[in-house]
């Protein structure tokens, strides 16, 4: 097999530099959010700690 062939050709008018990739078309899967009640529950929790440190923290 030959590395180029000889007589090949390009059209300068076409080509253009640089190339664009959308990987979010090609790769993104959509991932609905989480319900808003299972937020809320996180976020009390965390925020229960957060006090219970604070208070720690005062003594």
């Amino acid at each position: 097999m030959k590395p180029f062939v000889p007589d090949a050709w390009i059209d300068e008018s076409k080509t253009k530099e640089g190339a664009e990739i959308p990987f979010t078309r090609h790769f993104y899967e959509y991932v609905p959010p989480r319900p808003l009640e299972e937020i809320d529950r996180d976020l009390d929790e965390v925020l229960g700690r957060i006090r219970m440190r604070l208070e720690a923290v005062k003594r």
